[in-house]
């Protein structure tokens, strides 16, 4: 027992580290993408997280390549479905629909899975959405990019349900190499037509690009591949939500934009639902 919550603390902290390393794509890639097209910028980002993880690729097996194009498959299309909502959705709009995935992952898991959850766990959910409502909600009507996030956040949480039942069967490494490859081709697909023309500029940035390629991709595909053994899907989602509000430090740090008081308070919903989602009773292991 003492064991199972020492990797499950782990766990835990691992996925606050993943967050962190997530959150400094922002100031990152709100530089480079004043040259490059998205599309190329992620499709560099997964080409140099695959050739990072490449040796590992020697121990891939029938099973392993299958389960790493499910996950891999679905890895990418989050992303893809969030850089085209985000043509026509506000960054600020798009973090909120996102932070929908941790109902999502529950809502899933209950109605298609059969799972009960902790109703700690629900009322955390909510208030997570709640937090990051106030961190970024802007009013308004939908549009289209907003309906393009949303299909994303789907993909997340399936995503989340997916590594937390595939983890567990294959080596972490090999695992997470295969995903890389699999996310690595699809953009390459995805984005070909405008690569040929951005060699020079990618050379140019290439050590932003070698960041992001290494420390908010590879890494933290990696970390949440090893953490999603010990930790479950729904407390996973709920830890992902830390994400904007690591952004919003990183922002307002490094950018000097401002953190207001909605920042400040959506910000603190959101460490109270974590912190919520990690409290449990005496004598319940759930």
């Amino acid at each position: 027992m003492f064991i199972q919550k020492k990797f499950h603390h782990q766990g835990i902290l691992l996925l606050i580290l993943t967050t962190v390393l997530w959150a400094t794509v922002f100031p990152i890639q709100k530089y480079v993408v004043n040259y490059l097209p998205p599309e190329v910028i992620l499709t560099v980002r997964f080409m140099l997280a695959a050739i990072a993880f490449a040796p590992w690729l020697r121990q891939l097996n029938p099973r392993l390549i299958r389960d790493a194009g499910l996950v891999g498959s679905f890895y990418f299309a989050q992303c893809a479905f969030l850089l085209s909502g985000l043509e026509t959705s506000s960054a600020n709009r798009a973090a909120f629909i996102l932070s929908l995935n941790v109902v999502l992952v529950p809502l899933i898991a209950g109605t298609i899975l059969g799972r009960k959850l902790p109703t700690r766990i629900l009322i955390a959910a909510g208030l997570a959405v709640v937090g990051i409502g106030v961190m970024s909600w802007e009013g308004g009507g939908l549009s289209q990019g907003d309906l393009l996030v949303f299909i994303c956040a789907v993909c997340i949480a399936i995503y989340i349900l997916l590594l937390e039942k595939i983890s567990p069967r294959h080596p972490t490494l090999p695992l997470t190499a295969a995903q890389l490859l699999v996310m690595a081709l699809l953009s390459l697909v995805w984005a070909a037509p405008q690569l040929v023309d951005q060699f020079e500029t990618i050379a140019i940035h290439f050590n932003a690009l070698l960041y992001l390629g290494l420390a908010v991709s590879a890494t933290p595909i990696w970390i949440q591949t090893l953490a999603q053994r010990w930790v479950a899907s729904y407390e996973a989602a709920l830890i992902y939500t830390l994400e904007p509000v690591f952004a919003a430090l990183f922002s307002f740090w490094f950018l000097g934009e401002t953190l207001g008081l909605r920042g400040i308070l959506g910000g603190g919903i959101v460490l109270l639902a974590t912190g919520l989602s990690q409290t449990r009773p005496k004598g319940n292991s759930q």
